[in-house]
């Protein structure tokens, strides 16, 4: 599975096609942006790191034109990051090279693909009942 997995990694792809690379917790960042604006704070906690190198991340993203600080309405002493324009085609174009199904599927007849589609559902759930045990 390994393999196969290592095979069909779409990531030099996508680093390709957008000009550089998501990785150091960009393209989290990025794709969580998708629900709306968010501070550096609120950014920060939700991925489990501090505020210095959130903003660091958010710089990187900035440099690219993916995402802008604008004034919080509530609050001028914090700002929010916000995709720009950029940043939703970033991530339209991420979505259709990551979510592309590798060729091989296409070999998988229906109640193969049936099949293996519980049997990956059975692991996200497992996965995510861990994480929920764990707190995360």
């Amino acid at each position: 599975m390994q393999r196969f997995v290592e095979a069909h990694n779409r990531h030099g792809e996508l680093a390709e096609t957008l000009g550089f690379r998501l990785g150091g917790g960009r393209g989290k960042i990025l794709f969580q942006l998708r629900n709306g604006p968010a501070t550096l704070g609120q950014l920060a906690e939700a991925n489990g790191v501090d505020a210095p190198y959130a903003t660091l991340i958010v710089d990187k993203l900035e440099a690219h034109g993916l995402v802008e600080r604008r004034p919080h309405p509530d609050d001028r002493r914090r700002k929010l990051v916000t995709l720009t324009a950029a940043g939703h085609e970033a991530i339209a174009t991420a979505n259709a090279i990551l979510l592309r199904p590798p060729p091989a599927m296409s070999t998988l007849e229906g109640d193969d693909l049936e099949q293996l589609t519980a049997l990956l559902t059975r692991l996200l759930d497992a996965d995510a009942a861990d994480r929920d045990r764990a707190g995360r």
